[in-house]
């Protein structure tokens, strides 16, 4: 059972973790400089309290922390509790959600072993953006897509940012980073049986319901919002598909056309 100990010192060094956290994200002390995993709020505490990432402390007001009784009963972590205040002067803003939790980086699978077995994969593209890659990630939670992987000048998943917006489906989704060289290592996809296909607004591309995509095993390939996916990335797809719009409108937000897509594969 988790031990709650009650804190009012700014400085104790049982919370360094959670300190000056519009910095820690990138702390160079950390493995590869990328910092820890955070959660905030309840829910996605919740959810990384039931992941494989290992957690190392929480930090919450009294009444957060007693919303998570349950989920803490079980689990062998410290837990501290202090007021609104002392918090935000530990992580250094006020966190509306009232409580934190921090752990450690998971092993991930490699991009092969999740393809080998996948029915439909994300396959993301200079996605740099924190706050679209966390509406990725919840976006195929939510759609049944088995894992997400990433290509070249994609963002950290587990920037804090990140967990926040996919309310903590980036804990639950795997991913990958794709290896070797850009577009070749989408051949890693083919080998594994998956259909590469690539969303773009181009004029000639197959309208999506037309794609033949129901049912079939495809890796989806979604580039940056604004420039999309570059002509190597075009060119080495198996297929490209256009979601069709309304005149006067000419692209969608990446994770809501990853949507679009992982509901008419998935669907």
């Amino acid at each position: 059972m988790a031990t709650i100990t009650p804190i009012s010192d700014v400085a104790d060094p049982r919370v360094d973790d959670f300190r000056d956290l519009t910095e820690a994200d990138r702390r160079p002390d950390r493995p590869g400089g990328r910092g820890l995993v955070i959660a905030e709020g309840v829910v996605v505490v919740r959810r990384l309290l039931e992941s494989p990432y290992p957690v190392r402390s929480l930090l919450g007001v009294p009444r957060r922390l007693d919303e998570l009784a349950a989920d803490l009963s079980d689990v062998d972590v410290p837990a501290y509790a202090a007021d609104a205040d002392t918090m935000a002067s530990v992580v250094g803003f006020h966190l509306n959600r009232g409580v934190l939790a921090v752990a450690d980086r998971a092993v991930q699978p490699t991009a092969a072993e999740l393809a080998s077995t996948a029915r439909a994969v994300a396959v993301l593209e200079g996605v740099n953006d924190h706050e679209n890659l966390g509406s990725v990630f919840r976006n195929a939670a939510a759609l049944g897509v088995d894992a997400v992987l990433l290509g070249p000048r994609c963002a950290d998943p587990l920037y804090r940012r990140s967990v926040r917006v996919s309310m903590g489906h980036v804990l639950r989704v795997p991913f990958a980073e794709l290896p070797g060289p850009w577009p070749g290592a989408l051949d890693v996809l083919r080998a594994a049986g998956l259909q590469v296909v690539a969303l773009t607004p181009a004029a000639d591309a197959v309208p999506l319901r037309a794609a033949g995509l129901s049912g079939a095993r495809v890796a989806l390939l979604l580039g940056a919002e604004g420039p999309g996916l570059t002509a190597e990335a075009l060119a080495a797809a198996d297929q490209r598909v256009c979601i069709p719009m309304a005149s006067g409108v000419d692209s969608l937000n990446v994770a809501t056309a990853g949507a679009i897509a992982f509901h008419a594969v998935l669907g």
